[in-house]
């Protein structure tokens, strides 16, 4: 059983009715105690940074999330608090603390006046990858997935794939049990359900072993 966070930048609806269209069986969960009988879990996440960061402060996940051993995937924004931090600035200007999980800064999209690319970076577009990995079975190197963000995680040895818009960037990192995805998985059609599917396949493999 995956155990969903719902908090105040989870896009809850969309995440949901993906998860029932694949048949994966799962639950929302807002505090720790009610993550504790999961065998995985999802981050969601759209919006402001430190907005994200502040709702799991107020529900206090933010240590459970540090800590956990359990596969975790974060969509979206709730891939980008899995890095140390983000230049999107909270209400008194610096840059947003995250959860610290990966090592990295997110940073903004510039466009540098070229009129071909727009803030955010919005619509279908392509991730590549190397190697192959659980999460990407059977979603061939050169699929299209749907993106919708302004700031963007850099490359690192946690990146499982790499999307290009203005610059290239992480569009899949992976560090131990911590997953996470810049797309939206959810708004992605086949390719998105099946990578929902894989995540449910790795927490599956980790409740069996």
């Amino acid at each position: 059983m995956i155990a969903v966070i719902s908090y105040k930048a989870g896009n809850l609806a969309s995440v949901q009715h993906a998860l029932n269209r694949g048949q994966i069986p799962y639950y929302l969960a807002k505090y720790p105690e009610e993550i504790d009988s999961a065998d995985g879990i999802i981050l969601p996440g759209v919006g402001h940074a430190s907005s994200a960061m502040d709702s799991l402060a107020e529900q206090q996940l933010i240590s459970y999330l540090q800590k956990t051993t359990k596969p975790l995937l974060g969509i979206c924004v709730g891939m980008q608090l899995l890095f140390d931090k983000s230049n999107e600035a909270t209400p008194n200007g610096n840059p947003t603390q995250a959860l610290g999980c990966l090592t990295g800064c997110l940073e903004r999209f510039e466009t540098g006046g070229n009129k071909e690319y727009k803030v955010p970076h919005m619509g279908w577009n392509q991730i590549k990858y190397p190697k192959e990995h659980p999460l990407l079975n059977g979603i061939p190197s050169g699929s299209v997935l749907y993106f919708v963000h302004s700031y963007f995680a850099p490359i690192t040895p946690w990146t499982l794939a790499t999307c290009d818009y203005i610059q290239e960037f992480s569009a899949v990192v992976e560090r131990d049990n911590y997953l996470g995805v810049q797309f939206h998985p959810e708004k992605s059609g086949m390719i998105g359900a099946q990578l929902l599917q894989n995540f449910y396949e790795i927490v599956r493999s980790q409740t069996c072993t």
